[in-house]
Order: structure tokens, then sequence, then C-alpha cells
């Protein structure tokens, strides 16, 4: 039975990755902050959890102590919280990828070191088919300090004999396995609520910004094939996690809006600023698309399991229950 480490366990991504491999035959240890989610379903997933934060070297110790197959880091802020003071964005977005990586090359058990990085190390999108070869250009400091943890993984692929790996992922959705996790922000979500709960959708922009968006269960399939493979270690350490479709968000509010009235026989309407309604998304047809190639993850046994179509129902799914 393979043992891994998931940091971040009580987030958004990392409850629902805990959930997946304890299914799935693996022995599963957490890192959680900064409490410990009253939750005794979830628990039951993890052979042991630590509550900490990973600023304190002596939780970096104490991770340590156990032998890991496989450890993945998922700790960072968002978006927003990332604009913050520099140093205490670089505590929580750099420094414990450091830590850890220059923990667990002194120990020498670990084989693989998975870090959960962003697209938005490239910068601004054009439309294009982007590989893992298109050169990073951060444009702002969210982009920015994951690219940083990118190169102390690099540094520790090339200098030790852990396997380290990027994963630069796209917009992820799906429902939350812990209630509090902060995931009501995420587009498809927020669309999906908006809808049930408003019966209305209102848009904050024309809706032709683009996202790709990839399911929570398919960042687990992604997981499972880079873990399944054997890397040529010191190279080709960098992948995209990505459905490799583009929606504009016109487009995915009125996926949305019919898949609502596929359901519920309730018609939802959707309003750009200024108050206008949008009857069609066909007004954005002619927009070109840029396409975050997931060709790479594919070629080692990545295979989707949720569309976006599929996601939609399982949030929605998710919602109805908690409303009844």
């Amino acid at each position: 039975m393979k043992k891994i480490l998931i940091t971040g366990a009580n987030g958004y991504i990392g409850s629902r990755l805990s959930k997946l491999f304890y299914e799935n035959g693996y022995s599963v240890f957490g890192i959680c902050y900064p409490s410990l989610p009253q939750n005794s379903e979830w628990e039951k997933y993890f052979d042991k959890i630590i509550l900490g934060d990973l600023r304190d070297i002596s939780l970096i110790k104490k991770i340590t102590q156990t032998n890991y197959d496989i450890a993945i880091n998922l700790v960072s802020l968002d978006h927003h919280q990332s604009n913050g003071e520099p140093t205490f964005v670089n505590s929580i977005n750099v420094t414990p990828t450091l830590s850890l990586l220059k923990a667990f090359s002194e120990k020498n058990t670990l084989k693989k070191f998975i870090y959960f990085s962003t697209i938005h190390v490239y910068g601004q999108l054009s439309s294009e088919l982007i590989s893992e070869k298109k050169v990073a250009k951060p444009q702002n400091i969210y982009g920015l300090t994951h690219f940083l943890s990118e190169q102390i993984v690099n540094y520790y692929n090339s200098n030790s004999e852990i396997s380290c790996i990027n994963i630069r992922l796209s917009n992820s959705f799906g429902s939350p396995i812990l209630e509090d996790n902060n995931c009501w922000g995420l587009v498809v979500n927020d669309l999906c609520k908006s809808a049930f709960i408003d019966n209305k959708i209102i848009l904050q922009s024309d809706g032709s910004p683009q996202r790709d968006f990839v399911h929570g269960n398919d960042i687990y399939n992604a997981l499972e094939s880079i873990i399944n493979y054997e890397h040529d270690h010191h190279h080709d350490n960098i992948y995209h996690v990505s459905s490799g479709e583009t929606y504009t968000i016109l487009e995915l509010a009125h996926i949305v809006k019919e898949i609502y009235f596929d359901r519920y026989k309730i018609e939802v309407p959707i309003y750009l600023p200024g108050n206008v309604k949008s009857e069609s998304y066909k007004i954005l047809k002619s927009v070109n698309k840029y396409t975050i190639s997931n060709t790479k993850i594919i070629s080692i046994g990545f295979k989707s399991e949720f569309n976006i179509r599929q996601g939609i129902e399982e949030v929605f799914d998710y919602l109805e229950k908690k409303h009844v």
C-alpha cells in the first residue's frame, strides 16, 4: 500500500483528493490548517491527520519522520490574498515548498513530490495551442510565486533522488467534500449556485473571458497517471492538468441555463452588465479561443471522467441534496 502525504488536505481540492486516494487503496496522511473539519466521515479517509502550519519548521521535521512514497503540496494563497504583504505571501506560496523538499531530500526516502502550480504562470493567454513548452511570463503575484516554487521543484528534481513534478492546473470545479470548503467563487460552481438559489445568472462582464475547466475527479485521475508513470528522472517534469476545452463565460452560463431547464423546467435569465438580458452566447462565436493542451498527460494514461455538462449536473445534484 502506497503512503501519500497531502498538504492542504482540508482544502477544496485536498479534501476531494484525500477521499479518492483512500477509496483507491492508498494510505493517506493529511496536513490541515488552521483547524480540523468537524466531519467524522471525512476523518476516516486518513491514517493520520496533523494540524499545523507549514511555516513552522518543527512541523516540517515532524512530517518527515514518516516515510512516504508520494507527497503532494497544495498549500497556496488565492489570487486576492497573494497581493498581500510580500514576506507573508512568500512564507506560504514559496517557502514551504523549499522547506519540504530540503527536508525530504536529506532524508532520501520520498519517491515523488508533486507541486500544484497554475496556468497563471503563463500570464495573458492568446488564441493559441498552449503546451508545456510555452515560456512562462507571470503577470500577477499569484502566478509569479507559483513560478518561483516551480523553480525550487526543478532544482530538487535535478539535484536529488526525488522525482519532482510541477502540475500547471487550469480551473477546477465540482461540488465540495466539506461544507466549509471555499469553492463557490469558482466560475462553474458560482453559476450553478446562482441558477439554483436565485433563479437567475448575473455576469460581471460581457462574458467574453475564456476558461478551461477540469473537474476534481479528473484532477485525481491525472495524479494517478503521474504517480504510476516511470518518469525520466531529471527531465520532463511539467504537466498541464486541464480538460483541453475552452469556454467563454457567456457560453458556460448558457450551458448552465440549459441544464437547469432540463432538470427543473424553470427558465433562468442571464443578465449582462447594464441589466441587458442575454438570449444567446452565439454573439461571441467569433471569439478566437486558446487551448490548454492536455496531450502530454493523456500520453501517460490520463482519461477524463467528467465533461463540463456532467460536472454541472454533479454540482446541481449536490445543491439539490443540501437544499431539500
